[in-house]
């Protein structure tokens, strides 16, 4: 997914600067990653650890990690993606609020994409409730339908606005394809609960810290996608079809300082990152002031091209300074 934040690009960067720190072997490790978004980090760790913790307050993300972190054996599944691409769409919710046709103006989603959506998405919710899935097959198949609606979605990036007119992308037609997981000998948990609060109640070796970094909530500019994974009924607001969404501390520059010590205080790990862009509301000082509070402090950076949510967006610099900043407690 093309994602505000994502680490993939940053993934060996973070690896390698994590195995400096904490040793080459990583075999009998607890990582977590507590702001897991769409799992990148946690996925890149999974194979390398004895067990990840993966934790997410968005819903969209919890089925995302609860496939790419919480599965990790061997599921027989391709006769349940050929049904569900043979599929005859529906009229349902996304079609109605966010369709093409379907009366209320929006279009993230061509009338054949969006009618498709719904029927897969009702299909695998009356899956799980006949038993015909397990619970790890279901959020495999909702994971992969999350990812296959973001690669066909008529929007510049994110959900918080839609195209005009539907694009070439958004009118080919949706292919579920599986998102597939790495298989691992050990088990993983995956969290769908606010940082800070769970955060108290787990311990372990490596703690990555991934949270949002400006005043973009997640929760509105991934709407869809956690309408998608809810497949609830409510009342679409505004002209972009918003539902209620949770509000981030870290997107407030009042809140931000309190909610980060009050992280780094309750920590029970051994190791603590913190990715963090130089672009931040909390500057690199006050990051610093903060963790060496509660133990060791040091400081690794990558320079790499900016994420663009919007592409006619102006911006200052073409290119961001990646902090990592490093605590051992």
């Amino acid at each position: 997914m093309n994602y505000i934040g994502s680490k993939h690009r940053l993934s060996d960067f973070i690896k390698t600067t994590v195995k400096e720190v904490c040793g080459d072997d990583l075999s009998q490790k607890t990582f977590c990653d507590l702001f897991a978004g769409t799992g990148s980090v946690g996925r890149n760790f999974k194979p390398l650890v004895k067990s990840v913790i993966a934790n997410d307050l968005e819903y969209y993300s919890y089925v995302l990690n609860r496939n790419y972190i919480g599965n990790h054996k061997e599921l027989l599944s391709k006769t349940y993606f050929d049904e569900l691409n043979n599929l005859e769409g529906i009229p349902g919710f996304i079609y109605t609020h966010y369709g093409e046709g379907g009366g209320s103006d929006r279009l993230y989603f061509s009338k054949e994409n969006a009618q498709k959506i719904d029927a897969i998405r009702q299909k695998i919710e009356t899956w799980k409730h006949t038993g015909t899935i397990s619970e790890d097959i279901y959020f495999l198949l909702l994971a992969s339908l999350i990812e296959s609606a973001d690669k066909i979605a008529n929007t510049a990036s994110v959900y918080g606005a839609f195209l005009k007119k539907i694009k070439v992308m958004a009118a080919l037609p949706i292919q579920l394809e599986p998102a597939s997981f790495d298989k691992t000998p050990n088990s993983h948990t995956v969290f769908h609960e606010e940082g800070n609060a769970l955060v108290k109640k787990i311990e372990g070796d490596i703690l990555y810290l991934d949270p949002p970094y400006n005043v973009r909530q997640y929760g509105s500019n991934y709407h869809i996608l956690n309408t998608i994974a809810k497949y609830d009924t409510f009342v679409p607001r505004g002209k972009t079809g918003l539902r209620n969404y949770n509000r981030s501390a870290y997107c407030s520059s009042v809140k931000v300082e309190a909610a980060f010590e009050e992280l780094i205080k309750n920590a029970q790990f051994n190791y603590i990152f913190l990715s963090y862009s130089n672009e931040g509301l909390m500057p690199p000082n006050i990051v610093r002031s903060i963790m060496q509070r509660y133990g060791k402090y040091d400081l690794a950076t990558v320079d790499y091209k900016r994420f663009k949510a919007d592409m006619n967006r102006k911006h200052k610099a073409q290119r961001t300074t990646e902090y990592l900043h490093i605590l051992e407690k």
